[in-house]
């Protein structure tokens, strides 16, 4: 108990650390309760991955959840956080789409397992709460890395709740290996159903819960999970995705290795260009005033503090 608290006061206090570092930078985002009639052009590519393995039963991922939503939008367009939960018939969600990127990232780190890990970019699993400063380090060193990336863009459009995204336009960098580009969709503030272990929070964010790819050498769509329809002639000029939504919802579009290339290589796990789409509520005003953000922060940690100074006594 002692070691998640520290670890939820320390994830407060990088967030406190990226809200000053980040103020100029915005994500992508289409706020949740405004009118959307236009098409849509997101564009981009340097964004840092960050993949979360989590569970509804897990405690220690509950009590950070709503933490991590604030931390990606303190970082803006710098990181995307998506989260997979398992199909271990004791998680509330189970996605099937989750399970695939869950077994990609096991090319790469087997004993993967735990609950929560993050992995950065392929990178090495932190695991628990109290492994976030490691998770910031991993960060900052691949945006430092970084300085060549395929430039990436997709436009999408919204008719009721069915919505369509695909590719306006992709400059890959040259590597010599076969890759893809996968849309990841995850879905906000989606709500724990009845008759599962739920330790706290009546919802879980950024839940992954459809992909598809399109095999840049065989220029077809080779997998699909989630979508109403996934659709390509060529990836990098046609390739699309369908989805029906009533919820707040992030759409990624990632340009990696296949997973045959990367069974083959597990150095190969570290994305080529990354952009993000989302259209929820924005967790992070940016127009704060800093030193209030720190005032609360701070006043937030000194609380979680004497809570545990008091029951340990």
């Amino acid at each position: 108990m002692f070691n998640r608290r520290i670890g939820l006061a320390v994830l407060i206090t990088v967030l406190i650390i990226l809200s000053v570092q980040t103020s100029n930078v915005t994500a992508v985002v289409k706020e949740y309760s405004s009118d959307w009639d236009e098409e849509l052009i997101i564009t981009g590519g340097r964004t840092i991955l960050v993949e979360e393995l989590s569970a509804t039963w897990c405690a220690s991922c509950a009590e950070i959840d709503p933490y991590l939503q604030q931390v990606a939008d303190s970082h803006g367009s710098r990181i995307s956080i998506v989260t997979y939960h398992p199909s271990d018939g004791e998680d509330a969600f189970q996605p099937e789409a989750a399970s695939h990127r869950i077994e990609r990232m096991k090319l790469i780190n087997p004993d993967l397992g735990s609950t929560p890990s993050f992995v950065v970019e392929g990178g090495e699993v932190r695991v628990g709460p109290n492994s976030w400063p490691d998770v910031q380090k991993d960060i900052l060193k691949k945006e430092t890395e970084n300085q060549q990336y395929s430039q990436l863009g997709f436009s999408i459009n919204k008719n009721s709740n069915l919505y369509t995204a695909k590719i306006t336009n992709f400059s890959p960098i040259s590597v010599e290996y076969d890759t893809q580009l996968t849309f990841l969709l995850m879905k906000h503030e989606l709500v724990v159903p009845e008759g599962f272990v739920n330790p706290a929070g009546e919802y879980r964010d950024r839940v992954v819960t459809a992909f598809a790819t399109c095999n840049l050498v065989q220029n077809n769509i080779s997998q699909s999970v989630g979508f109403i329809a996934a659709s390509s002639d060529n990836c990098s000029d046609d390739f699309s995705v369908t989805f029906n939504n009533s919820e707040k919802f992030s759409l990624v579009l990632i340009h990696e290795s296949t997973e045959n290339e990367l069974s083959n290589n597990s150095m190969l796990g570290e994305n080529l260009g990354l952009v993000e789409f989302a259209y929820r509520d924005i967790t992070v005003d940016q127009t704060k005033d800093y030193l209030k953000i720190i005032v609360f922060s701070m006043a937030t940690i000194g609380i979680i503090w004497a809570i545990y100074e008091r029951k340990s006594s």
